[in-house]
């Protein structure tokens, strides 16, 4: 995920928009013409609208930015606080970061479940408001495995934990309540940075976490219990070379497995927000064309 980026797209007043992933112009108002190149020119951009993706919306650059310095901030602090050894005490660091991490998506439902309770509810917000639970369900299994471990074995991390997400929380809810693009935005560059801390340490640590067992819960949670909450937040799947959706959970033989597994569920959480964020779609586009998100 490191180095992926999307560039928004603005939507031309008359003379058309740029098709997401593309610096093509497609027309979308034509001037009447008799000469036939201009009317195949137009045959040409309906069908390509037809089969390109919805212009992204755009992203204002304040928002943008004040998003990128407050969570850029706080994982700056943990990494200080929580240096990498390749010791069980990097366990408490990631105890940490999934406290935090799993935090807005009920601050998402606390809000929607508000709305739902005074009459707002739309089109497809019972599906979303059900992603979210399973994206938080799915938090909370990365939150007990890192527990399993001993992350949560000082009274002091807890504490910080705990104090970060109670704090970011209320954060999450005012932000989503203003603008669910801007809270969005917010998770987004969380599970950018979750993908690529749990990358980095399988590559760096890989000896160390195959020498290690399978805590009970992640062996319950990705193999014995019901998937359907699991399936149900890989809202953007990878399709196989026949075409279908992956199935993906590799079996669990040593502790580098699960790690595995908690690095691709960030990238599922991530592949979802940054549709949300650009296209309030959770499926907004497919696998292959997603990309991070980027002001103009």
């Amino acid at each position: 995920r490191g180095g992926r980026s999307t560039q928004y797209v603005a939507m031309a007043a008359v003379s058309g928009h740029k098709a997401p992933g593309s610096n093509k112009r497609v027309p979308t108002v034509l001037a009447a013409s008799s000469q036939e190149t201009e009317t195949e020119t137009a045959a040409g951009a309906v069908a390509e609208n037809k089969t390109a993706e919805p212009p992204a919306a755009m992203m204002d650059s304040n928002i943008y930015n004040l998003n990128k310095f407050i969570i850029d901030t706080v994982y700056a602090t943990i990494c200080l606080v929580y240096p990498v050894r390749g010791t069980d005490r990097d366990f408490a660091r990631f105890f940490v970061l999934e406290t935090v991490a799993r935090v807005p998506y009920f601050a998402y439902l606390s809000v929607m479940h508000l709305r739902e309770t005074f009459g707002q509810r739309g089109e497809g917000m019972s599906d979303r408001m059900r992603t979210h639970y399973a994206e938080a369900d799915n938090e909370l299994h990365h939150l007990l495995i890192m527990e399993s471990l001993g992350g949560n074995s000082s009274v002091v991390d807890r504490t910080l934990a705990q104090t970060m997400a109670f704090f970011y929380y209320w954060y999450v809810i005012g932000a989503y309540a203003l603008s669910e693009q801007t809270a969005y935005h917010l998770s987004e560059l969380i599970e950018d940075h979750a993908y690529n801390t749990y990358n980095k340490y399988l590559t760096e640590h890989e000896e160390m976490l195959k020498s290690k067992p399978v805590p009970d819960i992640a062996r319950k949670y990705y193999e014995l219990d019901n998937p359907f909450l699991f399936d149900l937040f890989c809202t953007v799947k990878d399709r196989d070379k026949d075409g279908q959706f992956s199935l993906r959970r590799p079996k669990l033989e040593s502790l580098y497995d699960v790690f595995t597994n908690v690095r691709d569920d960030e990238k599922e959480h991530w592949k979802t927000l940054c549709n949300l964020v650009q296209f309030n779609d959770m499926q907004g586009c497919d696998a292959k064309q997603v990309r991070s998100t980027e002001a103009v």
